[in-house]
């Protein structure tokens, strides 16, 4: 201070022909002592004193208050002083609710406001990665105001605090006791600690006789370059410690004045001897109690040869402040004194005015640094961050490895070098200070009960769900056509399943289709080749050709249930098989009805086969064709089937198949056949001992047994198969009866044709042979 009122008062330009006076008074950290001195000084009971020997001619009622270093302290002087309206200018004080101007309506300061440094340290935190910390406070308003903005803005970055407890210096043993034991029992590695450099120095004295080492420290600018506090860390419980700090400053000229100080040049000023002889360990007034112990001061000891905080300029932070706050008053003055060349001494100074001055100054000081206040009287907020690394000397050096400024965007603000970074226990490594480790993809959180959110267990997705981030707290489940893998971080494509022609059993099917298909051909030449003898002729060949032709519709019509589901491939299976097959039932019911009045017109006076003539068998596998191509057409027009994707049947995989559409149809056309397969069945076993030599019921009432065990077989295999392997039971059942009735009804017949053509005689099949 005394070297900016010297500056000032030397200068041409700054308050020309006026002189700055200054009285200076050490409170000892003490809020009654400064509220008194306060109040003397607002009431002009106390001379001023200047650094010339010149009078002063003005009233000694003080025009600002510079000061004090604490928070506490100040809030009490700006409550009291604040009427009044006397400027009160701190170079230190930082708590963030000195900016209530509502409160503290005169109180400005060179120093910025905890709000900020409180978030910047809770964002230094989240950007290490830290969500599991303990704080530690000084118990005043520093502390307690700091810590309160840090676990809020903590909180709103995901940062959880296993513990915050305070203290003060001058606490009880056994409450610092506790803190030691709260940290020994916490889980957390990182300590972020809001303390004034004096508690600090307490509580490290504690932690170095417990040897409390392995923790990652946080430090607020109240202790981070404190060097007292490195030079009693014997134990280097601190080393690694990050904090924030006020940025490192230069002021041309004051090393030296600091360094020229005398106190025989200052005598009028009881601190000067005192800090003289605190300096040197020396007494200027020598007793016979002192005498014994310390030197006598001589008054022309060297500076410059004293190691300490005062001479190694590591305070030039704070004494850059205030040299701003003083240049803040005059710049003030200079403007109210309409100071041109010189002033006009005439102008009655008002303190109010003075302060709605300062208010607005804005100017820039010699070493080009901006200096103005904002509407709550705050300096911008800038930091640098200091990271303590020991040299190889065991001696901690402050290193500035990033800086924080608040004036920029919320992503820019915090930068750091991470590479030059030192731990705690001198490691290269980032601590980790976490309750629970991140939650990988393809899980989720879920909090443990009765803990913070930061706390959590990570759960598996379920089938079919997936996170693919960090720290997910819910599994999104994966659209239908989508499954998750195996890790539950990603959903993959689900696999369209089908019976294809190109898989082994749809070839096995196709192939068996079209081996029947070949096989009915062979059996329709034959006959066609034999068309004229007595075995194809008998019971109508023309219903055995439209039997052939129906059982090779029957074959190919499986085909249809191959391939790819598409909306006429649908329609198109269930309605071809049900027409071909019961055309097919349709030609055998009308065969067995033939055998059955061909005996009954063999009977004396029975006329009965010419009511079932061909044209009547005709008419019949009309009539009976026509009610499933009826039962069909309603079906397709009602709700026909279509494709659809099954998503459910199978987890992993879309099972495309045909919807039904209406089940009544489908149920129809299936009741139809079955039907028609019953009561053919019943004819032909009433059939199956009529005296011919070669009976065609009974070989009908095998291939009509076969046919019907198939299907009555097949409804519940039907059912009860998934995906595409319900597709396949149903060929095989269409398969199965189609063979059963080629083979049962033609294959006895082709035997004869080509290998007993002895028997291929109306004698023979008439019965009329050589008796057994």
């Amino acid at each position: 201070m005394l070297f900016a009122i010297e500056e000032i008062n030397n200068s041409t330009d700054l308050l020309p022909g006026i002189s700055l006076g200054y009285k200076m008074y050490d409170t000892c950290g003490s809020m009654a002592r400064s509220v008194r001195v306060a109040l003397a000084l607002a009431n002009g009971n106390e001379a001023v004193s200047a650094p010339s020997e010149a009078p002063c001619t003005r009233l000694s009622q003080v025009q600002a208050i510079m000061g004090d270093t604490s928070s506490s302290p100040c809030m009490a002087i700006a409550t009291v002083i604040g009427p009044f309206h006397i400027p009160q200018i701190s170079h230190f004080a930082t708590c963030a609710c000195l900016s209530d101007k509502t409160k503290y309506p005169s109180f400005l300061r060179t120093i910025p406001s905890d709000y900020y440094q409180s978030r910047a340290l809770a964002q230094l935190v989240k950007h290490f990665g830290w969500t599991w910390v303990g704080a530690i406070r000084t118990n005043d308003d520093y502390g307690n105001n700091g810590m309160a903005t840090f676990t809020e803005t903590a909180q709103q970055l995901g940062i959880c605090l296993e513990y915050s407890v305070s203290f003060f210096r001058t606490d009880p043993p056994n409450k610092i006791q506790k803190i030691i034991d709260i940290i020994k029992a916490s889980t957390s590695k990182v300590i972020v600690a809001f303390l004034s450099h004096m508690d600090m120095d307490v509580l490290i004295h504690v932690l170095s006789q417990h040897n409390l080492a392995g923790y990652q420290w946080v430090g607020s600018e109240g202790w981070i370059i404190d060097s007292k506090t490195a030079e009693m860390d014997k134990h280097h419980i601190l080393d690694g410690a990050i904090g924030l700090a006020i940025p490192k400053a230069h002021v041309s000229g004051l090393r030296e004045f600091i360094l020229d100080v005398k106190p025989l040049n200052s005598s009028g000023n009881e601190m000067f001897t005192e800090f003289w002889e605190t300096l040197f360990s020396c007494n200027f007034r020598q007793s016979a109690s002192s005498a014994e112990h310390q030197r006598e001061c001589t008054g022309h000891e060297d500076v410059s040869s004293v190691q300490n905080s005062f001479t190694d300029m590591s305070l030039m932070p704070i004494f850059n402040n205030v040299y701003k706050g003083v240049y803040a008053v005059a710049h003030a003055l200079h403007s109210i004194l309409v100071c041109n060349g010189t002033c006009n001494h005439k102008m009655q100074l008002d303190p109010f005015m003075i302060l709605q001055h300062i208010r607005r100054i804005h100017f820039t000081t010699k070493e080009g640094d901006e200096v103005y206040f904002n509407e709550n009287g705050d300096p911008p907020a800038k930091y640098e961050i200091i990271n303590w690394q020991p040299t190889e000397h065991g001696i901690v050096d402050f290193v500035t490895v990033g800086l924080y400024d608040a004036s920029l965007p919320a992503d820019k603000q915090l930068s750091l070098q991470n590479k030059s970074l030192i731990w705690e226990q001198n490691s290269k490594q980032v601590p980790v200070s976490v309750c629970s480790e991140k939650c990988p993809p393809g899980t989720r959180k879920v909090l443990q009960k009765g803990k913070p959110v930061c706390c959590y267990d990570c759960i598996r997705c379920a089938e079919g769900e997936i996170s693919n981030i960090t720290d997910s707290i819910t599994c999104v489940r994966c659209q239908p056509e989508f499954w998750s893998n195996e890790r539950r971080d990603d959903c993959v494509k689900k696999e369209a399943e089908f019976l294809s022609f190109e898989e082994i059993m749809g070839a096995l099917l196709t192939a068996a289709s079209l081996f029947g298909t070949c096989m009915t051909a062979v059996v329709a030449f034959i006959f066609f080749r034999y068309r004229k003898t007595p075995i194809v002729r008998a019971n109508n060949s023309e219903l055995s050709f439209l039997l052939l032709f129906s059982l090779t519709l029957c074959f190919l019509c499986s085909l249809t249930f191959i391939g790819r589901p598409s909306e006429w491939s649908c329609m198109l299976r269930h309605t071809a098989f049900g027409i071909t097959f019961v055309l097919c039932i349709s030609c055998v019911l009308g065969k067995t009805m033939v055998v059955l009045m061909a005996f009954k017109a063999s009977l004396p006076g029975s006329n009965v086969m010419k009511w079932f003539g061909p044209t009547q068998q005709r008419l019949s596998v009309l009539a009976f064709t026509l009610i499933q191509v009826v039962i069909c057409i309603l079906w397709l027009t009602i709700s026909p089937p279509f494709p659809f994707k099954n998503f459910k049947e199978i987890k992993d995989k879309i099972i495309l198949e045909c919807a039904l559409g209406s089940t009544v149809g489908f149920w129809a056309v299936l009741g139809y056949i079955g039907l028609l397969a019953s009561f053919c069945f019943i004819l032909a076993f009433l059939a199956r001992k009529l005296p011919d030599n070669f009976n065609e019921a009974k070989f009908i009432t095998f291939s009509m047994l076969i046919f019907c065990a198939v299907w009555i077989t097949f409804i519940p295999a039907y059912v009860s198969s998934p995906g595409k392997f319900s597709v396949a039971v149903e060929i095989f059942a269409i398969l199965a009866s189609s063979f059963g009735l080629l083979i049962c009804i033609f294959i006895p017949k082709c035997y004869i044709i080509l290998l007993k053509p002895e028997k291929n005689t109306k004698k023979n099949i008439m019965g009329k042979g050589a008796p057994k």
